[in-house]
């Protein structure tokens, strides 16, 4: 999880350059496939984490006791929520070229 924290990915919307996105595969369509799984996959280690954190404060009690709000849990939740979001991670890595791509039709693999 700390390559997400560190990540200079941009929190709010940003227009990136077509021609940069698309440079690597000369396909725009391509790429912006390649940069979808890619944000799935980091959606999904973010989710697994946030969860495993949150499941530390979970009660297994089946009482209807009144649930007191607990400031870690919120804290928590809190730095997920102010975290790049998966998709901006997965452009900024496609841009500095540190995601692995190939076709799998290529005969030479």
């Amino acid at each position: 999880m700390n390559k997400y924290r560190n990540s200079k990915a941009a929190v709010s919307s940003k227009t990136y350059d077509r021609d940069s996105i698309e440079s690597q595969t000369d396909n725009i369509y391509e790429a912006l496939s390649i940069i979808a799984k890619r944000s799935n996959q980091i959606n999904v280690d973010i989710k697994k984490e946030l969860h495993e954190k949150l499941e530390e404060f979970a009660t297994h009690n089946d009482s209807l006791e009144e649930i007191f709000e607990n400031k870690e849990q919120i804290e928590v939740s809190r730095f997920y929520e102010r975290l790049p979001k998966p998709h901006a991670i997965a452009v900024e890595e496609w841009l500095n070229e540190n995601i692995y791509h190939r076709k799998s039709d290529d005969p030479k693999i």
